[in-house]
């Protein structure tokens, strides 16, 4: 008979010792978990996306989007480190040496075949508890986004993307198209 392993409280002093090993270490839910680095096909789209969203923002002076790995501290036992993270300019206070303490207005994840179950699962319960506003998954095996309004419905995408995705971070602010073939390009 298997038992359960003693649940290990984590402090962020002790997950800021974990190494630096090319792995990604996350504490969800009080628990430790370990992925590998991302795959051709994940920094393929993170490459085409970074530069957009970084480029719209800043010009349009929106706020600050981060790359990974980035900290996002929810609370005690709870360090997500999502690919992409943006926070409106009002609320830019959150961001500090550590990371991003609080709910970022948009997180995006890239799935990985080692992470598109947790990513769907877990991780956006987590966000949508935590009061993240927007959360997009990105899909490279299906070339299509989930967009998760999640305070509206944190079980399933308003939209899901496959041609052209348009993002205001602001009502009635500028608005950025975001075009999926772009993203996908350089995958087949």
């Amino acid at each position: 008979m298997a038992t359960k392993p003693a649940f290990q409280h984590w402090s962020y002093a002790e997950f800021e010792r974990l190494p630096d090993d090319g792995n990604r270490y996350e504490v969800i839910a009080g628990e430790l978990v370990v992925s590998p680095s991302p795959g051709t096909q994940h920094q393929t789209i993170f490459g085409e996306l970074f530069p957009l969203l970084k480029s719209f923002v800043r010009a349009n002076g929106l706020g600050n989007v981060l790359a990974s790995p980035t900290d996002i501290l929810f609370a005690e036992g709870d360090y997500l480190v999502p690919d992409l993270v943006f926070v409106r300019s009002e609320r830019t206070d959150i961001i500090s040496a550590r990371g991003v303490e609080g709910p970022p207005d948009l997180v995006v994840e890239i799935l990985s075949h080692s992470t598109a179950f947790r990513d769907r699962g877990i991780k956006r319960e987590r966000y949508a508890r935590f009061g993240v506003p927007e959360y997009w998954i990105i899909d490279p095996r299906t070339q299509q986004m989930e967009v998760y309004r999640l305070a509206e419905d944190a079980s399933r995408p308003a939209v899901v993307v496959s041609g052209r995705f348009e993002w205001q971070p602001r009502p009635g602010g500028p608005t950025l198209a975001v075009e999926m073939a772009e993203l996908f390009r350089g995958l087949d």
